[in-house]
C-alpha cells in the first residue's frame, strides 16, 4: 500500500503545481491587459489635451486678427 499512497501524493503535488502555474498564467495576462488599458487611456488623454490646445491656439490666433 505505500507505494499506491507514494503516487497518490506525487500525482497530487503535481497536479497542485500545474493548478498553481495556471493560475500564475492568467494573474499574468491579466496585469498586461490591464497594463494595455492603462497606456491606451494615457494616450486617449494626451490626444484630447493635444487637440484642445491647438484649439484654444487657433481661437487665440483669430482674436488676435
Amino acid at each position: 500500500m505505500g507505494f499506491l499512497e507514494d503516487a497518490k501524493e506525487t500525482a497530487e503535488a503535481a497536479a497542485k503545481k500545474v493548478g498553481r502555474a495556471v493560475e500564475d498564467g492568467v494573474d499574468r495576462a491579466k496585469d498586461k491587459l490591464d497594463e494595455v488599458k492603462a497606456e491606451a487611456n494615457v494616450k486617449k488623454a494626451e490626444a484630447e489635451r493635444d487637440a484642445t490646445k491647438a484649439k484654444n491656439d487657433a481661437k487665440e490666433e483669430l482674436r488676435d486678427n
